[in-house]
Order: C-alpha cells, then sequence, then structure tokens
C-alpha cells in the first residue's frame, strides 16, 4: 500500500483536528498517513501521491484559504485526474457552499471523489472526529 498524503491548512486548530483524525483513520484500516501542513510541502510533491485527503476551512465569504491553500490548490488542480481525493474542512458561517464549490473544482480536474466533502461546525465533536476517521479508513479502502 502506498503513501496517503493529509495535507491542511489550518487557522485556529479545527482542520488540523480533523486532519489528525482522518490520519488515524488510514492507520487503523491499515495505510501509511503523511500529514502535511500546506506550508511545508508543493503542489508538486503532493502530484506524486495517488490518494490524498485536503483539508481547508472556510474563510472570507466562503471560500479557500487565499495566501497559502487557494494557490496550492490551483496548482495541484490540473495533477487531480484519477486520483483518490478526500476534501475537509471547518467552517463557523454559512451553509457550506465552499465546500460545494471545492468538490466542483476537484471533480472538473478528474478526481475521484471520496465522499462529498467532509465538513465540521466549529470545533469538531465526537461525532465529526468519528467522521473524519471513517474518511481515512475510506481512502484506504478505495
Amino acid at each position: 500500500m502506498s503513501q496517503i498524503a493529509v495535507i491542511y491548512w489550518s487557522q485556529t486548530g479545527n482542520t488540523e483536528q480533523m486532519a489528525n483524525a482522518i490520519c488515524e483513520g488510514i492507520k487503523s484500516a491499515g495505510g501509511e498517513a503523511v500529514l502535511l501542513h500546506v506550508a511545508d510541502t508543493s503542489a508538486q510533491e503532493a502530484a506524486k501521491y495517488g490518494r490524498m485527503a485536503l483539508g481547508c476551512p472556510a474563510m472570507g465569504a466562503e471560500v479557500l484559504e487565499e495566501a497559502e491553500f487557494d494557490p496550492f490548490f490551483t496548482e495541484l488542480e490540473g495533477n487531480l485526474g484519477g486520483k483518490r481525493v478526500a476534501l475537509f474542512g471547518s467552517y463557523g458561517w454559512g451553509d457550506g457552499q465552499w465546500m460545494r464549490d471545492w468538490v466542483k473544482r476537484a471533480d472538473d480536474a478528474g478526481a475521484l471523489l471520496i465522499g462529498d466533502g467532509l465538513m465540521a461546525h466549529e470545533t469538531p465533536d465526537d461525532d465529526a472526529l468519528a467522521a473524519c476517521r471513517a474518511l481515512g479508513e475510506s481512502l484506504v479502502k478505495a
């Protein structure tokens, strides 16, 4: 089994908690997770993974974080075709439009999406963290 990248950006730690729980799920299903903050990798490096979970919270008017994560994803987008990809993130307002837009971008890029984008409102509770672990397991089994 090849490594599965979990790449995220987090301002308050909520999306980071989700990323850690996804890694737990990957490991519990027998996979090997590589946890990376978006600042510690590049789109070129990320494109080497066949399976990945990408995490970013809703920012501003329900958009991806614009200084680091959106430029990273924009560069990575053209390399997502045929890759198993899960999207996740936290939000504090709105109705999840940022996630729907992000899922559409990944789908349009040819990613083989695992789920419809996992969202947690504010700090992930036990149910949200369990959903993250299940998402990690799904990445291994997909």
